[in-house]
């Protein structure tokens, strides 16, 4: 059993920690808002702590998973954050989808307290997280990796090192652009297909097999299909992770022609009220 603290309450943080303490590991948890905190011991068993600090102590991994850098750095820094309570030679674990500067940051500024740090997106969304099969990409120091990925094994399928601290926000943002590429084309397809009267799962059931297929057709055509956007990973939450992606391309000078442009086109269906739909609802922009 490893003494943990989780940091962020969220639709991933939630169920992440519940495989922590579902595998036998001590998991003390935080949230801004106490409440979710609470629900979470009320489920899990485990203590919550009334600040980050508190949460941090005494814990060998602190696992942090909250909204944007902005709020990484709130729960970390200062005198109530989770880097003022941790004991010497403790990993910080962060979960967060963030840039790969702050954890540039983190790995300096932890390494010169004695402490330990690895950046550690994960890809597979909520019902990834509930059922515990996420991707994690890890940048950081082999040891400290080797250290804590018995742990993240609580709730992940799949776990690389990609490099040193950081390593995991760039390979995050390759997933992301990836992804976005892909939706873009599904929902040109499903446009198009609507347009030309075909059964849209009869045919996804033809190409899906072939070179064609992904993830994104698989499990989005028939909600796509159907309208249906109120579920799934948010508008919002793509767009702060594009602008990551936009950010660093602008840093190294790499060229996203296509991802700026699907970006944009995110900002249209936010325009539309669909802010927390579903990232498929690209195709309801091409169906105004």
């Amino acid at each position: 059993m490893v003494a943990t603290s989780f940091i962020g309450m969220g639709v991933m943080g939630f169920p992440m920690a519940g495989h922590l303490a579902a595998k036998g590991h001590d998991v003390t948890v935080y949230n801004r808002s106490a409440g979710k905190a609470d629900a979470w011991v009320g489920k899990h068993g485990g203590r919550s702590a009334s600040t980050p600090r508190e949460a941090a102590h005494e814990a060998d991994i602190v696992f942090v998973c909250v909204g944007n850098d902005d709020d990484v750095r709130s729960v970390i820094y200062g005198e109530d954050g989770a880097m003022a309570g941790m004991k010497a030679g403790a990993i910080l674990v962060d979960h967060t989808t963030a840039s790969a500067e702050l954890a540039r940051e983190l790995e300096t500024g932890l390494r010169d307290k004695g402490l330990r740090f690895l950046d550690a997106p994960v890809s597979g969304g909520q019902a990834g997280a509930e059922n515990g099969v996420l991707t994690v990409m890890v940048g950081g120091e082999a040891d400290t990796f080797e250290a804590a990925r018995p742990v993240i094994e609580a709730y992940s399928r799949m776990i690389g090192l990609m490099g040193p601290a950081g390593s995991g926000q760039l390979t995050k943002m390759m997933n992301q652009i990836c992804i976005a590429g892909l939706v873009q084309g599904l929902s040109e397809a499903v446009h198009f297909g609507q347009r030309a009267g075909l059964d849209i799962s009869k045919v996804v059931e033809v190409i899906s097999k072939g070179a064609a297929g992904s993830w994104q057709m698989e499990n989005r055509h028939k909600t796509m299909d159907e309208g249906r956007y109120d579920f799934g990973f948010a508008v919002e939450w793509m767009r702060k992770d594009l602008g990551i992606c936009l950010a660093e391309a602008k840093r190294n000078g790499a060229s996203l022609p296509a991802t700026a442009l699907i970006d944009q086109f995110y900002a249209e269906v936010e325009a539309m009220g669909g802010k927390r739909w579903d990232t498929s609802s690209l195709l309801a922009r091409l169906n105004r």
